[in-house]
């Protein structure tokens, strides 16, 4: 993991378009090409995306899974969820399967991608991330051993002007050494969908939260540890790289981390026992 740079990787995934009125039929093309190459009308894996309003933050994302290293068939399905820009536009000029759900939220939108998807095993990824081209091997390597039900990734953030590649880089240390305290008991507190994978049987028999709320991710998971292990893929190779956006919300890195830090802290005792039995379709945050 890069601790003072972006990994040079990323470069080829900066578009830089601020419309999709701005990007050439020419870069589309490139992408088809790579995907009519590389998925399948029959695969093991189905990688399944919720976007909400991401005309041009999907175009890297889908790039980057254009270049997977894989030899295991797999194929890419996009849940608009009510996106009131032009993400459909984007959608429809790429060779990729594309659903609606008109019920707001990652959860109904993920359960839609679950339910229409073909293969045995579910990775699910975010519009706006990058994924390296060994994600997939990665992801299902783990997922494909004994007893484990669900997998996740870690995950870093793309550095920019305002937000310095070394900060980060403490910051998503310190975010790990946590992800290891809870994985003892609470590992559903790590699954993010952004970098998750599970077993599409279980997931069926289990299913999402239907309603718009956060955390959408662990509750699929806790209902799924009934069924087995979740294993965390530790792999920086394996690493999904994100914009600083959940970030910058907080309006500066110091008050982010410092926030996410002590309300972590706060909670450290939680994680060191199992949470019981509740019903995470009706649960409060």
């Amino acid at each position: 993991m890069n601790a003072f740079s972006n990994p040079k990787w990323l470069d080829k995934y900066t578009f830089n378009y601020k419309s999709i009125d701005e990007i050439p039929d020419t870069v589309y093309n490139a992408i088809n090409s790579k995907l009519d190459n590389l998925l399948s009308e029959t695969p093991e894996v189905s990688i399944t995306i919720a976007a909400w309003n991401e005309e041009v933050n999907m175009l890297p994302t889908i790039s980057s899974l254009a270049d997977s290293s894989t030899k295991i068939p797999f194929e890419i399905i996009v849940v608009n969820n009510n996106s009131t820009d032009r993400t459909q536009e984007v959608l429809d000029k790429l060779h990729i399967k594309s659903f609606q759900q008109p019920i707001q939220g990652c959860g109904p939108a993920r359960q839609v991608g679950l339910e229409q998807a073909k293969g045995k095993y579910i990775l699910t990824a975010d519009a706006d991330c990058i994924y390296p081209p060994g994600w997939i091997d990665g992801m299902i390597n783990a997922l494909k051993e004994s007893g484990v039900v669900c997998v996740y990734g870690r995950y870093s953030f793309i550095a920019n002007d305002h937000a310095p590649r070394w900060k980060l880089y403490l910051y998503e240390k310190m975010k790990d050494v946590i992800a290891e305290v809870r994985q003892q008991k609470r590992p559903y507190l790590n699954t993010l969908g952004m970098t998750m994978g599970y077993i599409r049987e279980y997931a069926l028999k289990v299913g999402y939260v239907m309603q718009h709320i956060r955390g959408e991710d662990g509750r699929l998971t806790f209902d799924l540890m009934q069924f087995g292990k979740v294993k965390q893929v530790k792999d920086d190779k394996y690493r999904t790289w994100t914009g600083t956006r959940t970030i910058d919300q907080d309006k500066s890195l110091f008050r982010a981390i410092s926030t996410r830090v002590i309300g972590e802290l706060k909670n450290l005792t939680s994680y060191l026992k199992p949470h019981p039995p509740h019903d995470t379709k009706t649960s409060k945050n």
